[in-house]
């Protein structure tokens, strides 16, 4: 049976439009590291590396080369994980300057995903296409903890209402923040969809 992370991991996906505390387990990611304005020109070639290598691991069972325990499944969506420089958090005067933003982002690969699999499919990418930035993702292993999670339906730039209210919900239940950082997981396209439709989970880790 196919694994679709829209219909089998709803909770960790597809979350309220209202903060309530999760727990993330251990998950394997194509992961990229970047700094920089998301609406710049080269933000795209970030993105595009690390679906490059989400789809071929996605399209390996047609090869001589299927990993063991291959289960066909969707593709995950892409996430980011976000914070500003020591530069731009010693600049910040109430309006964040994104050129001064740091990020990882990254994809979730399937268990069946293993260091070397991933470094295969890491080497036949290599051979297929052309990607400046190949050499700069890792395959790494996440484990996120104890978060606060809830649905943002908007504009990007209007994320920080539903931070406030994320905050909030901390300040009233006595809940304390881990660290400044959050996660962003991108349930549709942007170049798609209107802005004003736009969902977006936003994430971060809790004490």
């Amino acid at each position: 049976m196919k694994h679709e992370w829209r219909k089998h991991e709803r909770e960790l996906y597809l979350p309220k439009r209202e903060p309530a505390i999760i727990n993330i387990p251990d998950f394997k990611f194509f992961t990229i590291k970047g700094k920089g304005n998301p609406n710049g020109e080269h933000f795209s070639a970030y993105i595009e590396v690390l679906y490059a290598l989400s789809y071929a691991v996605r399209m390996s069972y047609k090869t001589d080369r299927v990993p063991a325990g291959y289960q066909e499944y969707t593709v995950y969506p892409l996430e980011g994980v976000w914070d500003l420089s020591e530069q731009g958090r010693k600049s910040n005067t109430g309006e964040i300057d994104k050129d001064e933003l740091i990020f990882t982002l990254m994809i979730r690969q399937p268990d069946f995903v293993t260091a070397e699999f991933a470094e295969e499919i890491l080497e036949s990418v290599r051979v297929k296409k052309k990607l400046d930035l190949l050499d700069q993702v890792n395959f790494e292993s996440i484990e996120e903890g104890r978060c606060l999670q809830m649905m943002h339906i908007g504009p990007y730039d209007d994320e920080a209402k539903s931070f406030s209210r994320m905050q909030t919900y901390c300040d009233e239940n006595g809940i304390v923040r881990k660290r400044k950082q959050h996660r962003e997981i991108y349930l549709n396209d942007f170049r798609k969809v209107a802005p004003d439709k736009l969902k977006t989970v936003l994430r971060f880790e809790i004490l």
